[in-house]
């Protein structure tokens, strides 16, 4: 029989339920849902092992399961004359409209480009299409406000090309984020900054300021200020100046000739050891650098750079080869290898590393492009060059698993079934009130308040201390664990 207390339980979160479905018709590709699903905590913690590898060779915890969504060379949908690229590196996800959602990839040969996969909102795919042509070396990227896709080339004179995952408009230069080596670009969206890495031995941290802001509020990259980090303490640690690049677009022939390379045109920048993936969350930067096999993370506010992992001092380095990263949206990091166990690897809010998948049989490639769907539950990456080790042979996976769970017992997020059960429950309440009679109200709004207190409380949620060691727990901890 339905108690008093489970009556307004029900009835309250179906509610909230019912506008939270009209709410989310988000108009356009949103690069920033993850930071929208606050009530979503890290599940990490009850994650067991990796079991034996599937008929994939892919080892994943329980509860998970993987698909293969493309192939390079072949057709991802039998129906459309396209053909998934080759070498598929950097990705990111983009809602749509209709609540689906875009995975990109990039093309890391020298004709490279950007590819686009579309799934509905049953994570179903339904269309495949190019999104950049004539390009070179598309190795990472990033994403930025106004719903696009950064794609970087890795080359001595590689360029930033911006790309609209939808395919409707064409990709264009932005020659204001200068030419050299490019890897990864991520945005810092409160200050409206870009950060950028450089994958060379002695590559630099570069910072974008643009000169000002589209009408809509948005990062204007027709001009602006390239910047570059520079440390004085020899171990790369320590507070930041940044000083400007003085040609970000010098004459091709002489970065060929390595006489104007912009992360020489500041004689006491920064090195940093092959620049990889790079992310922001809170207020923070993390990249990686897999010469040395270390994550950093730049505090954006108080301008300060530490190592948060460091394979040569870690006391459990089960990450090597770190590359492309990506957050989930309950601030767990993780991390994709070139190389190493070939794992995609987690660290969550206390420190810890987490193996979330490892591909057996396929040592000669490398993993890519990690990237969330708008729900958390999907995983996209791809293996670079398969089991043969050829760039013609790389697979682009899903994996999906239970990677975050609900603060609220009750899901509250639009998904048909249980929108329309709760929104019917929901309308039939007035006729179980008066069922129950109206002394029942005063006690069920008391019952209300106290589930609501004793649900959803501030020690619920991980921890965000600052600086950046606290993201990963508490400074203590963090030293300990993190170097």
């Amino acid at each position: 029989m339905l108690s008093r207390r489970n009556f307004l339980k029900i009835g309250s979160l179906s509610l909230m339920n019912l506008l939270w479905s009209s709410y989310n018709d988000v108009s356009g590709f949103d690069v920033k849902s993850e930071y929208k699903s606050k009530d979503l905590i890290s599940n990490l913690k009850n994650i067991g092992p990796l079991k034996k590898p599937d008929s994939n060779g892919i080892m994943l915890p329980e509860g998970f399961s993987l698909k293969i969504v493309a192939e390079s060379g072949k057709r991802p949908l039998p129906q459309k004359n396209f053909t998934w690229h080759s070498a598929p590196d950097g990705g990111a996800t983009f809602k749509t409209t209709n609540n689906g959602w875009v995975y990109v990839s990039n093309s890391e040969r020298y004709f490279g480009g950007v590819s686009a996969l579309e799934f509905n909102s049953e994570g179903i795919l339904i269309d495949a299409y190019s999104i950049c042509k004539g390009t070179h070396m598309n190795c990472a990227g990033g994403t930025v406000e106004g719903m696009k896709w950064l794609t970087c080339e890795e080359t001595s004179t590689g360029q930033v090309y911006e790309c609209d995952p939808s395919g409707k408009n064409d990709s264009k230069v932005l020659p204001a984020l200068g030419r050299f080596k490019h890897e990864a670009v991520a945005e810092d969206y409160l200050n409206k900054y870009l950060y950028l890495t450089e994958d060379t031995p002695d590559g630099g941290f570069y910072r974008f300021i643009p000169d000002g802001l589209t009408k809509d509020g948005k990062i204007n990259f027709s001009s602006g200020k390239l910047q570059i980090a520079v440390l004085n303490d020899d171990s790369q640690e320590g507070k930041v100046e940044w000083k400007n690049i003085k040609d970000s677009n010098p004459p091709i022939w002489q970065i060929l000739l390595k006489i104007n390379e912009l992360r020489y045109q500041v004689k006491d920048s920064a090195k940093f050891n092959g620049g990889e993936g790079i992310a922001y969350y809170e207020g923070k930067i993390y990249f990686a650098t897999k010469g040395d096999n270390k994550i950093w993370c730049y505090d954006t506010k108080n301008q300060n750079i530490i190592a948060l992992y460091d394979h040569s001092t870690h006391p459990n380095p089960i990450l090597s080869g770190v590359d492309n990263i990506v957050f989930s949206s309950s601030g767990d990091l993780f991390v994709a290898e070139d190389g190493g166990d070939m794992q995609i690897v987690a660290i969550d809010s206390d420190g810890s590393l987490v193996p979330i998948l490892q591909i057996m049989g396929q040592d000669e490639s490398e993993i890519t492009g990690p990237a969330f769907d708008p729900s958390n539950e999907r995983l996209y990456f791809s293996s670079q060059r398969g089991k043969s080790g050829s760039a013609s042979d790389g697979v682009t996976y899903e994996v999906k698993g239970p990677f975050i769970k609900n603060l609220i017992q009750f899901k509250l997020f639009p998904y048909p079934r249980a929108s329309l059960i709760s929104s019917i429950i929901f309308l039939c309440s007035p006729f179980l009130l008066l069922i129950k009679g109206v002394s029942i109200i005063n006690d069920s709004f008391s019952s209300y308040f106290s589930y609501r207190s004793s649900t959803i409380s501030e020690a619920d949620f991980p921890s965000r201390l600052s600086p950046c060691i606290g993201h990963f727990g508490t400074p203590a901890l963090a030293k300990s664990n993190l170097k």
